[in-house]
């Protein structure tokens, strides 16, 4: 079992026809889901499971609600971004996450690898979103 960092292929093919929305005032839903070591996460990963999610004080299944960035350009990248996430008072070990559309069946956008397992205890497991700019947005297309 593993968590590969990807774009999903499905949410590539999605892009093309129309399916989500990052606008921040009038767009989908997204949410971030936790996985343990356990979970096998990648490029295939179509929707949000529940299979070896993280459990634990502070944290609900499901993960927790986005703050969508309204997508930009920067030269001839498209890139879009998320307001940093903090699980608060949580004990919680996590080797990766999920994002997916929550207005669009649990669909897909993109899994995280951490590198290693992320520990909590009884304090705040926050997700640090890389800078929005075209070298390290966390959704970008060149």
């Amino acid at each position: 079992m593993a968590i590969s960092q990807a774009m999903c292929t499905s949410f590539k093919q999605e892009l093309l026809t129309g399916t989500h929305n990052f606008t921040t005032s009038t767009g989908d839903a997204f949410k971030l889901a936790l996985y343990t070591s356990s979970a096998t996460l990648g490029a295939s990963t179509a929707a949000y499971t529940t299979t070896n999610e993280v459990t634990g004080t502070g944290y609900t299944a499901g993960g927790g609600s986005l703050t969508n960035v309204t997508p930009t350009t920067s030269g001839t990248t498209a890139l879009t971004d998320f307001a940093d996430l903090t699980f608060s008072t949580a004990t919680i070990t996590a080797r990766g996450a999920l994002i997916y559309n929550d207005d669009q069946s649990d669909k897909s956008v993109i899994v995280l690898d951490f590198g290693s397992d992320k520990t909590s205890t009884a304090g705040d497991f926050t997700i640090v979103f890389p800078t929005a700019d075209a070298s390290n947005a966390i959704i970008r297309i060149a």
